[in-house]
């Protein structure tokens, strides 16, 4: 029996999918998961709902719900997050704030102002995560799904002194979209694909050995759904000569040239989804869908068995990694782990997403050597940014802060720097309550060991999982 604790397990969608697809494999039916979330009403619905699908699918597994992180880890083999720290309030501030000053932004979890104060805030509760597995789980390894993850996992890798890999789903999204165009069983395209999270390229596309890239623009073009929905996507596709793992509207921010002005952002934003990178789209969808688990919890509870099983299992990484792990078969997945030469143009010890394989003996990323100069330049600019956001957040830096926003590419096209002074000051005024490095308590990681002292899954001789242990 493996244990699994699951840090903000009242996200009640995405844990029942990771809930299923951990059981989903025979080996791990008897899991035990701590279910730990701030939101005992949440918690509780979460518990409920993946207590009943355990017992509709007579499996052995165990949820143990609590409010106390320090409780959930305490000797978890594995320890996932999922945490939006600050909730909707903070979200709201993120978008809100920088669209006075002219910054449009439709998700703002990665870059852009609202990304860089996501991660000010997400970082020292990873960090206070990393502090609880080192003390209660030392030999635990930590899948975070929590944004922005580029920064998230930066920070970890950095100062959290665990073994930590960053995973995210838009590197499967956009193989999906792929295949649709080309008109392709997504089984028949292989990939490979590198970058840095939100800005990941698929640098290989083949079908039977053959090189799809050359068609792919043109199959894009023809697709009427793709052609609406993604028309910065398919532009940068036209002008790189490849595609972007993120949809319109995650794309369209992380660049300077699409949401400048309005009349840009009416030419290449669809206005339909917050996915085609409508202002304010995914604030607005949380907003619109956040009594949703209230109201469907207990149509879910008097309703039909959840189905679990290798048929119902989701393309998400988490479970496939455990179960590589655990029975020592192969996966070969797009993980965020540090730059130790994988991808060469890019810099040494920033967060790049790449392919690794995972069996009995641990994570091994795989080398990509160098992305495609435009590529490369784009990632870059944003990893300047990242580089900046997460030393702030280390150190507490305000000034630092602001220069990362200054130097975002999205700001930089809107704003002069008088006014990201001012806005970055209005959203430390606003988000005091969830930024305690900045506020004067002294919380800084600033005496930290080098990144070359801690444990990392690269090469993984030094760890084995529960399974295989002594």
């Amino acid at each position: 029996m493996i244990k699994i604790a699951m840090i903000g397990a009242g996200s009640v969608g995405f844990t029942r999918k990771l809930v299923a697809d951990v059981l989903s494999v025979p080996e791990l039916a008897d899991t035990e998961f701590r279910f730990m979330d701030i939101s005992p009403e949440n918690l509780q619905m979460a518990t409920d709902l993946c207590r009943k699908s355990i017992a509709d699918n007579g499996l052995p597994a165990t949820i143990v719900p609590t409010t106390d992180r320090r409780e959930a880890i305490a000797g978890s083999d594995y320890v996932m997050s999922t945490v939006r720290v600050g909730g909707l309030e903070a979200f709201g501030h993120d978008v809100e704030i920088p669209l006075k000053y002219g910054v449009d932004q439709c998700v703002a979890d990665t870059l852009g102002p609202g990304g860089i104060f996501y991660g000010l805030r997400t970082i020292p509760v990873i960090l206070d995560i990393c502090a609880d597995i080192r003390e209660l789980a030392p030999d635990a390894l930590f899948l975070n799904y929590s944004n922005p993850m580029a920064m998230n996992t930066w920070a970890a890798r950095r100062a959290g002194g665990v073994r930590f890999i960053g995973l995210c789903h838009g590197v499967e999204g956009g193989h999906l979209l792929m295949a649709k165009a080309l008109g392709l069983p997504p089984e028949e395209v292989d990939f490979v694909c590198a970058g840095i999270n939100h800005q990941t390229w698929y640098i290989q596309v083949t079908h039977q050995g053959k090189d799809m890239l050359p068609f792919l623009l043109e199959a894009m073009e023809a697709d009427a759904e793709i052609r609406e929905r993604e028309p910065a996507r398919i532009d940068i596709l036209r002008r790189f000569g490849y595609l972007s793992t993120e949809s319109n509207g995650h794309l369209s921010e992380y660049l300077p040239w699409y949401r400048k002005r309005p009349e840009e952002i009416d030419r290449w934003i669809y206005p339909g989804t917050w996915i085609g990178g409508r202002t304010a789209g995914y604030l607005n969808h949380c907003r619109e869908t956040s009594n949703e688990y209230r109201e469907m919890y207990p149509k879910w509870m008097a309703g039909e068995p959840q189905p679990i099983g290798p048929a119902h299992r989701s393309s998400e990484h988490a479970s496939y990694i455990l179960e590589a792990l655990e029975t020592g078969r192969t996966y070969r997945g797009h993980f965020n782990v540090p730059n130790t030469g994988l991808i060469s143009n890019l810099p040494e010890g920033c967060i790049v997403e790449l392919p690794c394989y995972v069996d009995a003996n641990g994570v091994s990323p795989a080398w990509a050597g160098p992305l495609p100069l435009q590529c490369a330049a784009a990632c870059r600019v944003s990893v300047n940014v990242q580089e900046m956001a997460v030393e702030a957040a280390l150190t507490g830096n305000r000034e630092l802060a602001k220069l990362a926003v200054l130097h975002d590419p999205l700001t930089g096209a809107v704003c002069n720097t008088e006014e990201v002074w001012r806005m970055c000051d209005e959203m430390f005024e606003a988000l005091a309550p969830w930024l305690p490095q900045f506020n004067g308590e002294g919380r800084t990681w600033e005496d930290i060991p080098a990144p070359s002292t801690l444990r990392s899954p690269e090469p993984a001789g030094e760890w084995k999982p529960p399974s295989l242990r002594s």
